[in-house]
């Protein structure tokens, strides 16, 4: 059972001004604690002005509260929300080049086929193999490829958006004593409208 003090793994989606040295000090009011982060993705959102970034941090649950109003404080930070509680989609990409000899093709082209992954590139000792989903259905695929021989693998790292509307952040958000004077400002600030988080 969860108390607070115990680390469990956050995901936190983060909309910043798409500046130079943003990611820098978001990283850093994490590595500030002694947090390694996990996994983190950034890419441009509807509005090429604003990124998002998605983090995955394990960390103690009143810590990474203090991190995320610490966020909040950060002039370049447009929103911070904690996916962990929200009912949320996530997913990853992982590109993987495994062995493929004769023998093994046809045992591998099955699992790629189990997983709904794709063959993006084939020479004659390898498959290029890509496959999405979330972190258990890439962590499975990964185990059932490894005795054929991954010789490279590389991982995007989580994305994640929340399901269903936008009041359940604006609720996050009032949790964190910004509801008030933003909520108005949310409304009216076009840089808000249309990111479906």
């Amino acid at each position: 059972m969860q108390n607070g003090t115990e680390p469990r793994k956050h995901t936190i989606a983060v909309l910043v001004e798409n500046r130079f040295g943003v990611l820098s000090r978001v990283a850093g009011l994490f590595s500030a604690r002694g947090y390694n982060i996990e996994s983190l993705s950034v890419g441009e959102t509807l509005d090429p002005t604003v990124s998002r970034m998605t983090l995955v941090v394990r960390g103690a649950e009143f810590v990474i509260e203090q991190v995320i109003k610490q966020l909040h404080k950060l002039i370049d930070v447009i929103k911070v929300t904690d996916l962990t509680e929200e009912n949320h989609v996530e997913r990853e990409l992982v590109l993987m080049k495994v062995n493929a000899e004769p023998a093994n093709r046809a045992e591998v082209l099955r699992t790629v086929d189990i997983f709904r992954a794709k063959v993006v590139d084939v020479t004659p000792t390898t498959f290029t193999l890509e496959a999405t989903g979330d972190e258990q259905k890439i962590d499975a695929i990964v185990e059932l490829l490894r005795p054929f021989g991954i010789q490279e693998l590389v991982r995007t790292g989580k994305v994640a958006i929340a399901r269903g509307s936008k009041a359940r952040v604006r609720r996050s958000e009032e949790k964190l004593g910004k509801a008030k004077a933003a909520d108005g400002a949310l409304s009216q600030d076009p840089r808000i409208v249309g990111f479906a988080d």
